[in-house]
């Protein structure tokens, strides 16, 4: 037996559609929270939407399934994946609209007290189901294509927010400050900037990493160069170690990090000492590197002209050895200076013994012409140190010679 069979079908839901879109408008308020106090959803065009998808759903039914028209389902889904509504909540008001028909439908065939109607609801029955099924997938469809727009609208609109910390220019109306409140950015923290190297064309290097920092409470926001990675994280200053931690475990390439900071207009100079910690590290080395905390190193590195000038006429004769013997005075003196000024704990740092550390030492004071008792002499070597380390030694030696006056022998 034909669906169409069914006594009046389409011109009684014609005549009960209202009755039937307010009951269904009214279950879901009932059983949904967020569609009783209308806030993503207005009572007037919820009952629009039950009233459209039931006609729909009918004037298939009164014909054939193949008369189905899946835009007005797949509307519903647009409309409310840009609305905030969750996929399943969409869906269970669907069904109440589709119960809700149903049931009235079961009803009517009771009240003819006819064999006959029975038979066609029943006959009905299989491609009512079949219909809602489609319609459902219909809403579905609609709903996760203009989810994956939404998304992709959002994360271009945070890397242009990104773009504009890292470059200074958010815009002629607008400041940084505003760029980092439609980030997330919160206002009281510490902020850090990350430049990572990509794997290949446009490939992230950290894949995940705003979800991976969002896990531990940690907002963020990031953008995709051609060739790097960048991100503004923003933090408590307790949680630096632990997102370092997270970097590292993520990295693919070579990462440089910034140190922390509170003005949000000093983004751009710390994406350049983010990039200038990246620079040193080897090419092609999988590595996570902060910058510097001191500003002595910042100094020398905003300052490239100058701080070359420094290395070399500082550690001349220190640059002319060999890769591995000038490595080894060099990381000698920073272990002894973080250590502040101990050889024993320096020693131990090294893994090896106190007078070994002295020996390095003095023959790093032998070869700068400085005198680690000289708080000028040390400051002098650290200054030229950090830019050693954090430029190839290549740019280091660009042609100045080391200072040819002889200040005499190390005190």
């Amino acid at each position: 037996m034909e669906p169409r069979t069914l006594p009046d079908l389409e011109g009684w839901t014609e005549r009960h559609l209202p009755d039937l879109v307010d009951a269904a408008c009214a279950t879901a308020g009932e059983r949904i929270p967020m569609y009783r106090d209308q806030k993503l959803v207005p009572e007037t065009e919820l009952k629009v939407s039950i009233d459209r998808n039931l006609r729909a759903l009918v004037a298939a039914l009164h014909g054939s399934e193949h008369r189905f028209d899946p835009a007005i389902a797949v509307d519903t889904g647009r409309d409310r994946a840009r609305q905030g509504v969750p996929l399943p909540e969409v869906l269970q008001v669907y069904r109440i609209g589709i119960t809700t028909l149903w049931t009235a439908l079961v009803d009517y065939v009771h009240t003819l007290d006819d064999p006959a109607a029975v038979d066609a609801l029943l006959a009905v029955t299989g491609v009512m189901w079949q219909l809602s099924d489609r319609q459902a997938n219909a809403i579905t469809e609609g709903y996760r294509e203009a989810t994956a727009e939404l998304l992709v609208a959002q994360h271009r609109r945070r890397s242009a927010l990104v773009e504009a910390l890292l470059t200074g220019q958010p815009g002629p109306d607008s400041s940084p400050w505003e760029a980092a409140s439609l980030l997330g950015l919160p206002p009281d923290g510490y902020v850090v900037v990350v430049a990572a190297d990509t794997r290949g064309m446009a490939q992230e290097s950290l894949p995940g990493i705003e979800k991976k920092l969002a896990e531990i409470g940690v907002v963020s926001g990031w953008r995709l160069a051609p060739t790097q990675q960048f991100g503004v994280i923003s933090l408590q200053i307790d949680r630096f170690d632990r997102v370092l931690d997270i970097l590292r475990r993520s990295a693919r390439s070579r990462v440089g990090v910034s140190p922390p900071y509170r003005q949000l207009s000093e983004t751009p100079r710390a994406r350049y000492l983010a990039q200038a910690a990246l620079s040193a590290i080897a090419p092609g080395t999988v590595e996570v590197r902060p910058f510097a905390r001191s500003p002595l190193a910042a100094l020398v590195v905003c300052d490239p002209s100058e701080g070359r000038r420094l290395a070399r006429q500082v550690l001349g004769r220190v640059l002319d050895l060999p890769a591995d013997d000038r490595a080894t005075l060099l990381d000698t003196f920073d272990a002894y200076v973080a250590e502040q000024g101990s050889t024993d704990k320096a020693a131990k740092v090294l893994y090896c013994h106190p007078n070994t550390v002295r020996y390095r030492l003095r023959r790093l004071q032998e070869l700068s012409r400085r005198s680690l008792s000289d708080p000028l002499g040390v400051a002098e070597l650290a200054t030229a140190a950090y830019f050693v380390r954090l430029s190839p030694i290549a740019d280091v030696d660009s042609g100045f010679e080391p200072e040819s006056a002889d200040p005499g022998p190390p005190a």
